[in-house]
């Protein structure tokens, strides 16, 4: 019987690393390990997919650097240990990746970008673009200038956020053990490993325990939460041990680790979340060419726009209506409103001209747009197709 390889039906995959990992405890780097890790990415984007990685390890190696106990930190020291950390975090990811000419691109993130839609818009923009340009971002919390009271507290969680924020098909957790037990090994000799997790109960959170390292601010609690928070978004989580050299083609070649399942697909997911959580702030009217296209699956165009109602603000929700005055779509606005009546009706070359270079084409990407309702019969003219 041949060993399914886990990773095989995934082609967008973030991948968290934890500082344990990429550190060792006198808080010098384990370039080794993380010669061999790149090796494994390398492998995975050469067959086609996108990789993200969300990486610890910048408080772990400023500590090294700046001479700081590798115990308890102040805030200010944490924030210090971080500023000078992520400069070296940042070089040896470069030059890992780099050995295999794969370009990298460097993201800090605080929980407001995640829960802000105008922020979430952007960072999103920048991570799709960075792929499509075939280079691997590395990603962070911004630990130099967070705060207690409002940093994600550990990279289980940020790791998802950015997961689902990219629309991830799987989520890859990094970690000291091999995935969740029925009771922490290290305390329970009997604990028995659970390959998959169809859906995260109480009895399934009951079973995780602490953290397990001192470089660690996670544990298997917060590894079950990110699969919450990953799961209910549509993407699959993994959790599997990355301690050893070559944790990821250990996994490919059936190493053992703890399957998540999605509880939905990406599309329903975003669409509940689009069509459910998200307030309506304006309204957009079309032309008959601009529903036909909408409902072929592409974005909407200002040049099939003929109607503007409500004020909004970039990354709100706005709701989509055909010549009949019928709801036909809901989507989040990559303009304000003031941007949008000024580019409507227009060709998408001319927006240039009256937005400057770094304004988007699209007033509703497709990947932001929900269909509700019937689209229009195609017509002779379908203005939200540009002539060319």
């Amino acid at each position: 019987m041949s060993v399914q390889n886990p990773l095989a039906p995934y082609r967008r995959i973030t991948i968290k690393i934890g500082s344990a990992l990429l550190v060792d405890k006198a808080g010098r780097l384990r370039a080794q390990w993380l010669a061999g890790l790149a090796e494994d990415i390398a492998a995975l984007k050469a067959e086609g997919r996108d990789i993200v990685i969300v990486s610890s390890g910048a408080i772990a190696l400023g500590r090294g650097l700046l001479g700081l106990s590798a115990l308890a930190l102040t805030l200010e020291q944490s924030q210090a240990a971080a500023s000078a950390g992520q400069i070296a975090l940042s070089q040896a990811w470069a030059e890992a990746l780099g050995r295999h000419g794969i370009v990298t691109g460097q993201i800090l993130i605080t929980p407001n970008i995640t829960e802000e839609r105008r922020y979430y818009l952007n960072a999103r923009t920048t991570i799709q673009t960075l792929l499509g340009l075939g280079a691997i971002p590395i990603i962070n919390e911004n630990d130099s200038v967070a705060t207690a009271e409002i940093r994600y507290g550990d990279n289980d969680r940020l790791s998802a956020r950015v997961a689902t924020m990219i629309e991830a098909d799987l989520l890859v957790l990094l970690s000291d053990i091999d995935g969740l037990y029925t009771a922490p090994p290290a305390k329970d000799p009997s604990a028995a490993h659970i390959p998959v997790v169809e859906a995260i109960t109480p009895a399934i959170e009951a079973m995780a325990g602490g953290a397990a390292s001192h470089l660690s601010r996670g544990g298997m609690t917060t590894k079950v939460e990110a699969g919450k928070i990953a799961t209910l978004a549509g993407t699959a989580m993994v959790i599997a041990k990355g301690t050893e050299d070559h944790p990821l083609r250990r996994l490919t070649e059936g190493g053992l680790h703890t399957l998540f399942k999605p509880a939905t697909t990406r599309a329903q997911s975003r669409k509940r979340w689009i069509m459910g959580t998200l307030a309506v702030a304006g309204t957009v009217k079309v032309d008959a060419g601009a529903a036909r296209a909408l409902a072929l699956g592409k974005s909407l165009l200002p040049i099939g726009v003929t109607r503007i109602t409500g004020a909004f603000e970039r990354g709100d929700t706005i709701a989509i209506i055909n010549p009949d005055g019928r709801e036909i779509a809901r989507g989040l606005v990559g303009l304000d409103s003031e941007d949008a009546r000024l580019v409507m009706g227009k060709r998408s070359d001319t927006i240039v001209e009256l937005l400057g270079m770094d304004s988007r084409a699209e007033l509703v990407h497709r990947d932001n747009l929900v269909l509700t309702g019937s689209a229009d019969k195609p017509q002779r003219q379908e203005a939200n197709h540009e002539p060319g």
